[in-house]
């Protein structure tokens, strides 16, 4: 699934830029390889989830503490939102947890401000690194250091409905070109009309601003640079908000003002559209709201932009991270390896955190049928996975959420695309240099 390590997952930004943040030192100590077995030691570990999560922690804390009796947890969590607010106010005071969830989004802004404990020391040691991939590992770097471990991955791919497929009469997406994809969704929407339903073939995919990365990703670059720099041009920009003029115009995909009326949920959980570009985590809550009508999903690779191309790279569920301000290193170590790495936590878990990034944990998760296919769908895309872009930038949640408004404005006709062009520039200026 993933390359030998010998073969060299939309989230509200809480900004911290500007805060003078507590416990920000401008070294850190060697840790310790080993941990000592004797010392009785409380950690405080924080996640975002709900009741069935936590359920889930409580058991696995539980087998960790048949290994490490002397390591008491003391565990809280909230909703995504009201964690990274509480993680705000914890920052600017110094008093962030012992062990954390970590998102991907947020990594680069804690550890550049010196919140998080650089787990470099411990891979191989405390933490053992060989049932994770090199690709894996480096999703969690920042400059020389690591400041995650992700305990799941995801990927980019091409969801589809295989009842509004039935019933439009169209076979699923069988690969090809964007231009191919576009003919597909519109012979959905014409097999869908000529049937008497009222679905389409999906939405206009220059909406999403991971559909744009992964065609420069195709023409070899991404989106940022390891220095937070932008690595596109507004004429970049500009041809591929352009390639959506001709599809906005159409019958192939869903009006903006339908996918309005039925948000927060998408035109593909709402059985409107056949198909949607998204991560394939994504899939349990599609099949959550559409309901028992709908009992599977189909999952593919999205369109090829350069044939060859290794444009799509597994991203972070989520990661775990230590804070720099730990008194206990080696214990909150040794908890990440055991949440990530052992077969415990694997069986426990399962894919209530996305699938699992070590094979240790995978090999003795019982998946059911969509994780399978999800690990079967990562499996066969495995030659267009590339390296990890770089984490990213500070303010990344800001210019995600500006992308999808513009092309939600570009669907209504309420600017063009030069405008649109002009005025995301504007926000990434404001964000790279607040």
């Amino acid at each position: 699934m993933f390359r030998t390590k010998r073969m060299a997952a939309a989230a509200a930004l809480v900004t911290i830029g500007g805060l003078t943040l507590a416990g920000c030192s401008g070294s850190q100590e060697e840790a310790a390889e080993t941990l000592d077995p004797n010392e009785e030691v409380t950690l405080t570990f924080a996640f975002w989830g709900n009741d069935v999560r936590a359920d889930l922690y409580d058991k696995a804390f539980a087998a960790f503490n048949e290994e490490y009796p002397n390591i008491t947890i003391q565990s809280s969590f909230l909703d995504f939102p009201a964690f990274w607010e509480k993680r705000q106010t914890e920052a600017a005071g110094g008093g962030l947890p012992d062990v954390m969830q970590f998102d991907y989004s947020y990594l680069r802004q804690y550890s550049e401000n010196g919140l998080l404990l650089d787990l470099k020391p411990f891979l191989g040691g405390l933490i053992d690194d060989e049932p994770l991939s090199d690709d894996i590992l480096a999703i969690g770097e920042v400059a020389d250091g690591t400041y995650g471990i992700p305990t799941s991955t995801n990927a980019w791919g091409l969801y589809t409905n295989p009842v509004l497929l039935e019933k439009a009469g169209v076979e699923d997406f069988a690969g090809g070109s964007w231009d191919d994809y576009n003919a597909w969704m519109g012979d959905i929407s014409e097999g869908a009309a000529a049937a008497g339903e009222e679905f389409f073939g999906g939405t206009d995919w220059t909406g999403r601003i991971q559909n744009f990365e992964i065609q420069q990703r195709a023409n070899g670059e991404d989106l940022f640079t390891e220095e937070g720099e932008p690595n596109f041009t507004e004429d970049d920009l500009r041809a591929f908000w352009e390639q959506g003029a001709e599809l906005r115009d159409s019958d192939a995909i869903i009006r903006a003002q339908q996918l309005e009326e039925v948000y927060p949920l998408s035109g593909f959980d709402s059985a409107l559209t056949a198909s949607e570009l998204t991560w394939d985590n994504f899939g349990a809550g599609y099949l959550g709201n559409l309901g028992e009508g709908y009992p599977e999903l189909g999952l593919a690779a999205p369109p090829v932009t350069v044939e060859g191309a290794q444009d799509l790279y597994l991203k972070p569920s989520m990661l775990h991270s230590i804070a720099a301000s730990t008194d206990h290193p080696e214990a909150a170590a040794t908890l990440v390896d055991f949440l990530v790495n052992s077969p415990e936590s694997g069986e426990i878990f399962g894919t209530n955190r996305g699938l699992p990034a070590s094979t240790t944990a995978l090999e003795a998760a019982d998946l059911d049928a969509l994780s399978q296919q999800i690990a079967d769908y990562e499996e066969s895309i495995s030659d267009r996975l590339g390296d990890a872009p770089p984490v990213p930038i500070v303010g990344y949640g800001t210019l995600e959420e500006k992308f999808r408004q513009l092309g939600q404005e570009l669907g209504y006709g309420t600017v063009t695309v030069d405008e649109a062009v002009d005025q995301f520039f504007s926000e990434m200026d404001v964000v790279l240099n607040q």
